[in-house]
Order: structure tokens, then C-alpha cells, then sequence
């Protein structure tokens, strides 16, 4: 494998990460997924860093950052508080707890969306895939809590982990 050929293997990734995320319920937003993701991967990294901040290190225009988190806000999934500083600046960080809405997003099997981008149903095709992306995700992205997927068989394929959700990640300081 190359550059390139890594660099369209993450495109196509992030393609079916975006089709593995529930929208029901959602209203519409100006921001797509992917920024919004692209902010509270920042935010987690970063924590108590202000819309500027994160519009530098994102490469992202200030408004979109702020509609961002204002939906991140929305969804509980980060909270704020004014700069000690500079009390017209507001800091952003993650919140201490597990919105619903995070939860929702977390415990959503990607099971769907490989298939439809693999072109199959096949179980046990679908397992080894996913299989590779854990261990992939395992060695790429330190920290990121990834749940094992269920071996194909009785008791089903579906991607769940039975409702379990997976521990509350520690932020870094």
C-alpha cells in the first residue's frame, strides 16, 4: 500500500463511519457530520480551547466551528464556561458525562454500513472486516475504547455488545 492508496482507504472509511451514524431524530443543521466530528475529536484532544483555537487547528471558518459546538452543546456531548482570562471568550471541553445522544451515537453497530459498502450480508465477511478495523483502531488511535465485535453464529451478528456501553475514556490533561 502507498500514500494515496492509504489516504482513499481513510476517505472511503470515513464514508462508512458517516453512514454508521444515526440521524433519526435529528433536525436539520448547517454543519455536516463530519465537521461536527472533526470539532469534538479537536475538543477531546484539546480541552479548554476557544472557537478560535479550534477554527486554527481544524482549518475551519470561526462561524462553522461555532455551529458546531452549538450542536455539540445541543447534544450534551461538551460543555462551556467563559475564559478566567477573558470573560468574552468562551472555553470549550467535554462533558464530564455520557449524553444520551453520545450514548445513542457510541452503541450503534457499524454491522449496516459495512455491509452496504462491502456489497454483502455474509456474517462471517462482515466480522473479519470489522475485526480488522478494531485492530487497526486499536493500534492507531491509543486510548479509543473499541468494543470487540461479536463472533458470527448463535446469538446473533448485529454488532451490539448487548446494550453494555464502553467506560467513560479519561481526558487527557
Amino acid at each position: 500500500m502507498n500514500g494515496v492508496e492509504l489516504f482513499l482507504l481513510g476517505r472511503a472509511l470515513m464514508k462508512i463511519g458517516e453512514e454508521a451514524l444515526p440521524t433519526e431524530g435529528l433536525g436539520e443543521y448547517s454543519t455536516s457530520n463530519r465537521s461536527v466530528l472533526v470539532v469534538a475529536s479537536d475538543i477531546r484532544e484539546n480541552p479548554d480551547s476557544s472557537v478560535g483555537e479550534i477554527a486554527t487547528r481544524t482549518g475551519f471558518p470561526q462561524s462553522q466551528v461555532s455551529a458546531c459546538v452549538a450542536r455539540l452543546r445541543e447534544a450534551g456531548s461538551i460543555v462551556t464556561a467563559a475564559d478566567p482570562k477573558d470573560r468574552r471568550r468562551l472555553l470549550v471541553r467535554q462533558a464530564p458525562e455520557i449524553s444520551d445522544r453520545v450514548a445513542v451515537v457510541i452503541s450503534t453497530p457499524i454491522d449496516t454500513a459495512l455491509a452496504a459498502a462491502l456489497g454483502t450480508d455474509d456474517p462471517r465477511e462482515i466480522g473479519e472486516v470489522a475485526a480488522a478495523l478494531e485492530t487497526l483502531a486499536r493500534h492507531l488511535t491509543p486510548g479509543a475504547q473499541v468494543r470487540p465485535h461479536p463472533a458470527p453464529g448463535p446469538g446473533g451478528n448485529d454488532g451490539s455488545a448487548g446494550g453494555e456501553m464502553p467506560p467513560r475514556r479519561r481526558q487527557r490533561s
